[in-house]
């Protein structure tokens, strides 16, 4: 491997690197939306990054508290899914659009909206790593449904375990196995 080819694959290996940093970043934001983990959205920011959500402005470090209160009051659980994600690096700079999804159970558990959008982001990597400088949330459907099943004996039935807002939860559990004794609908 001549002195170019070498300098290619440090660079193809850098660009891999921060893509997955960016997008490890992206996810742990949508994880901890639906833990109600104020630490791994808080983590998501720089101590200066700016959270908007229609006219609500947030700073990064401020984020977590009243996400977490928005969600608490208007739904019994939810889950943030991130789809399609492109990203554009400039250096130190990533402006990122990642496609969501967000299902929330409402309050009287029969019933659930989805609300498709998109997070707008510029990350940038600072001390070698990369958070959210600004993050602009788009809203482009919302759709209502029924969800009455979750309370059906035919779901019930089934033992699904029931994803929790807090570190209770089975994907904070380390070793996962089969002992645990997680919460079931």
């Amino acid at each position: 491997m001549n002195d170019s080819e070498l300098m290619a694959l440090k660079t193809d290996v850098q660009y891999l690197k921060d893509r997955s940093q960016i997008l490890d970043c992206i996810a742990k934001h949508a994880r901890g939306h639906d833990r109600h983990d104020c630490q791994l959205l808080t983590e998501a920011y720089h101590i200066d990054g700016v959270d908007e959500h229609g006219f609500a402005n947030n700073p990064g470090p401020e984020y977590a508290q009243w996400a977490n209160k928005i969600h608490a009051a208007g739904s019994l659980s939810h889950t943030h899914n991130i789809s399609t994600h492109t990203c554009d690096i400039d250096g130190d700079t990533a402006h990122c659009e990642s496609y969501v999804m967000v299902i929330l159970l409402n309050p009287d558990g029969n019933s659930a909206r989805l609300i498709s959008g998109r997070y707008v982001d510029r990350l940038e990597k600072r001390e070698g790593g990369w958070k959210i400088a600004l993050r602009r949330t788009t809203v482009d459907v919302i759709l209502a449904g029924d969800a009455s099943i979750l309370n059906a004996p035919i779901f019930h039935d089934q033992g699904y375990t029931k994803g929790v807002r807090d570190k209770t939860d089975i994907s904070y559990q380390r070793s996962l196995d089969l002992e645990q004794t997680p919460e079931r609908w």
